[in-house]
């Protein structure tokens, strides 16, 4: 079978491309996903498969029945592209202005429909049902897209047991596929911060309270949390990314709002976050003579992928893809993935697909939401293969 799967992917690979460069030239950003659900919905019809529409607001499902009766495993792809202005010069490029596709979900959609057409040529062969979801929104932090497709129903109608995905990774070469028991990606979070003070004239600030001042401070004490308040062994970034204050370069701000993000990968450690920086936060301005308030949004939960599918995936890649080419990281990535709503329901399993050329260093390779940020498309086969593979090796164990 992954002979065929092999072949079948090479047959499919020029087709990828073509998909590939058609989405990544009309990128759309969240919620905004009308072309390409239109050209998911079109080639899945083209299959013949059960196609849905419009599940948790542009996403496509499609579904196909194998011959014999058994379970359903769900493959997934996002289809969302960033607000970032290309800058690869590809010939393919970005036409619009100011949106691009930045972080591969081009390539996942893309692969997918591949997928789809690599099993439907082996339908016969399947025992089960494969439902291909294709979602949009999930760069749209805090929310996602992922909670509205479960909420009108992607995981039942047949119930979903399972679910596979992957993510290019240019930290990995090509014909790689890197996975971990557990933790895969961390919890993604949403930090909003105000610091008042009082203005008076820069000259005397004896007679004011220094809000920029007072927010040095703050972004300085929020690092203890991470360095001091979280255990060694545990993971947890506190990052501030913005910071708008002032009227005047000689006057005092009374007012300084802050923007941030939190990563953990620990259920545990997330829920005690908000306590934590509103502490810290509050009390550093007000040692100072003002005050803050802060706003925590829960993201993105942590990406966990169930121990047993990871087994089932270190028998499956050296089998379909080769030996060697299944590497286990260390550590996860604290990066977030909507994906992760997912996970909570079902048992899950992402990937990273290495999508660096062989040989280049990774000291020239643009990193994911980079402006030049560009895969390479020879990871489009290896791609099908994992995600067609996990789909036959799970329903033929499960099915």
């Amino acid at each position: 079978m992954y002979k065929k799967i092999e072949e079948l992917a090479k047959k499919y690979a020029p087709s990828v491309t073509e998909w590939r460069h058609a989405i990544h030239s009309c990128p759309e950003l969240s919620e905004q996903e009308e072309k390409t659900a239109a050209l998911v919905a079109e080639v899945l019809t083209g299959l013949g498969l059960d196609v849905r529409k419009n599940v948790g607001g542009h996403g496509v499902v499609g579904l196909l029945k194998g011959a014999q009766d058994g379970k359903t495993v769900g493959l997934r792809a996002d289809m969302d592209a960033l607000p970032m202005l290309e800058e690869t010069g590809l010939p393919f490029a970005s036409k619009t202005s100011g949106v691009m596709h930045a972080c591969g979900h081009d390539t996942h959609t893309a692969m997918l429909l591949g997928t789809a057409c690599v099993l439907s040529e082996l339908k016969a062969d399947i025992k089960g049902s494969v439902k291909f979801i294709f979602q949009p929104a999930e760069e749209l932090n805090p929310t996602g897209g992922a909670p509205g497709m479960i909420k009108d129903g992607v995981l039942e109608n047949p119930h979903v047991d399972a679910i596979f995905a992957l993510h290019v990774w240019p930290g990995f070469e090509t014909g790689k596929v890197a996975t971990r028991s557990g933790a895969q990606m961390g919890a993604s979070d949403r930090l909003f911060l105000t610091v008042s003070g009082k203005t008076a004239h820069g000259s005397a600030p004896h007679q004011g309270i220094d809000g920029i001042m007072i927010a040095a401070q703050v972004v300085g004490g929020l690092q203890t949390i991470v360095s001091r308040t979280v255990a060694p062994v545990d993971s947890a970034v506190v990052s501030i990314g913005t910071i708008k204050g002032g009227y005047r370069y000689n006057v005092l701000a009374d007012k300084v709002e802050m923007e941030g993000t939190v990563r953990t990968l620990r259920a545990e450690t997330q829920d005690k976050m908000p306590a934590l920086i509103e502490k810290i936060a509050k009390g550093y301005a007000q040692s100072l003579g003002g005050d803050a308030t802060v706003k925590y949004v829960k993201g993105y939960p942590p990406t966990i992928n169930a121990p047993e599918l990871f087994e089932l995936v270190k028998e499956i890649v050296p089998a379909s893809i080769g030996e060697g080419s299944l590497i286990v990281p260390d550590s996860p990535d604290l990066g977030g993935e909507d994906f992760s709503f997912f996970s909570r329901e079902r048992d899950c399993l992402m990937a990273w697909l290495g999508c660096r050329s062989v040989g280049q260093p990774m000291s020239e390779t643009p990193v994911l939401h980079n402006t030049k940020f560009n895969p390479d498309e020879g990871c489009f086969p290896y791609g099908m293969r994992f995600l067609a593979s996990c789909a036959v090796g799970y329903l033929g164990k499960r099915g």
